[in-house]
């Protein structure tokens, strides 16, 4: 994948919230709360006039291709906290799209991120280790797609994941390592039942006032299924690490890494993705 820097920029709704306004520093509070991790737009534009003039120009900028990239997030959650609980349900939307317009051909359009993800958490507070909650945890979750991949069908998958987990630190805020079930019928005529393990982790640390590092990887290795489907994947890692200033409260930006790689059943090499970037993020919590 081409790297390519581009601005997470905030949606407009955003602009009318006290994005600056002083954040009040309180005690751990029970009961509902509501929680926007990220709300943003990715754009980024390239637009090159009578490159095919300019085919055998040394400079790029005169003989490429114009591109736009387009990518919306949104990752909402609505979290009951309690003495020896956590209820999380979340809802992650994450769509993107690039379209090339090369000078002596046709457009091309390619998805770069299509998911939505309704998931249930629910984690027991048995202990605490590096000022984190420890615990067995549950979640159910259902993974979908807005739109089918060209000539793939829609993803549909019901998954279950169960096991222990720390969460809530001053620097681990989820480490986990689960089974996982999954009931997959993204392809109606090849239902499928999966089962693997799973390992993650999403962790911070403060560099300097005002820098975080974060760094977010899960590693999920399938290892028995009902039926032979050539493009199920035999595992799946995900790395994203990022560097985020803030500016003001609850709005961030700094660079990042995004790194994606599977195998599937059917192939004897696996595909992988990478992503450079700037990005842009803005979180807030409400309680109710």
């Amino acid at each position: 994948m081409t790297k390519k820097l581009s601005l997470l920029l905030m949606p407009a709704l955003l602009s009318a919230l006290p994005l600056c306004a002083n954040a009040d520093e309180g005690e751990q509070t029970y009961g509902w709360s509501a929680v926007l991790n990220k709300a943003g737009l990715e754009v980024s534009s390239t637009e090159i006039k009578n490159s095919e003039e300019y085919k055998s120009s040394p400079d790029s900028k005169l003989s490429g291709d114009s591109e736009t990239v387009i990518k919306g997030i949104f990752d909402f959650s609505m979290i009951k906290e309690a003495e020896k609980y956590k209820l999380d349900n979340n809802l992650f939307m994450e769509y993107g799209k690039t379209k090339l317009r090369p000078a002596d051909g046709p457009n091309v359009e390619n998805e770069t991120a299509d998911k939505i993800l309704l998931s249930s958490d629910y984690a027991r507070k048995i202990w605490r280790y590096w000022d984190a909650d420890v615990g067995p945890f549950a979640q159910i979750a259902y993974q979908t797609e807005f739109k089918a991949n060209d000539d793939a069908p829609r993803t549909k998958v019901v998954r279950g994941t169960s096991g222990v987990k720390m969460f809530d630190g001053k620097y681990i805020k989820n480490m986990y390592a689960a089974l996982v079930g999954e009931y997959d019928f993204t392809y109606n005529s090849k239902k499928t039942t999966k089962l693997a393990y799973e390992v993650g982790v999403d962790a911070v640390y403060p560099l300097r006032e005002g820098v975080d590092f974060n760094f977010e990887s899960y590693f999920r290795d399938y290892v028995a299924y009902s039926t032979y489907n050539p493009k199920d994947f035999e595992y799946e890692l995900s790395v994203k690490a990022n560097m985020l200033v803030d500016i003001c409260n609850g709005l961030a930006m700094g660079p990042y890494l995004q790194y994606f790689q599977a195998t599937d059943r059917g192939s004897s090499k696996y595909g992988a993705s990478t992503i450079i970037g700037v990005e842009g993020s803005y979180s807030g919590s409400w309680n109710l």
